[in-house]
């Protein structure tokens, strides 16, 4: 899994030198921050839409775009999914309501 996750982060990294009429990518990335945020929230509100319908076959694809756009943030931001990784190491075998908790601090 992670591989794919290099991958596409290695592309991602590659589209910020692309034109912008060239990448898909790369015109999200010249359009900013709000741009690629509305796309996060379209491509949620279609998880929670193919969750709705029960359509496992749709909910999988719309959730591969969501989790794509959110790579693009990521890379428009300069955070590695190693760091996304890392906090999710990180989190392993803590119980949800104590790690909640331990934010509010």
């Amino acid at each position: 899994m992670d591989d794919i996750l290099s991958k596409l982060e290695q592309v991602l990294e590659q589209r910020k030198a692309a034109s912008a009429q060239d990448s898909y990518v790369s015109s999200l990335y010249h359009k900013g921050t709000d741009e690629i945020l509305k796309k996060i929230s379209e491509e949620s509100a279609e998880v929670i839409m193919a969750a709705k319908e029960d359509d496992r076959d749709k909910i999988i694809y719309e959730v591969a775009d969501l989790w794509f756009h959110t790579l693009v943030l990521l890379s428009y931001k300069d955070i590695s999914v190693n760091k996304i990784t890392d906090e999710l190491s990180r989190r392993f075998g803590l119980s949800g309501l104590i790690e909640k908790a331990n934010r509010n601090k």
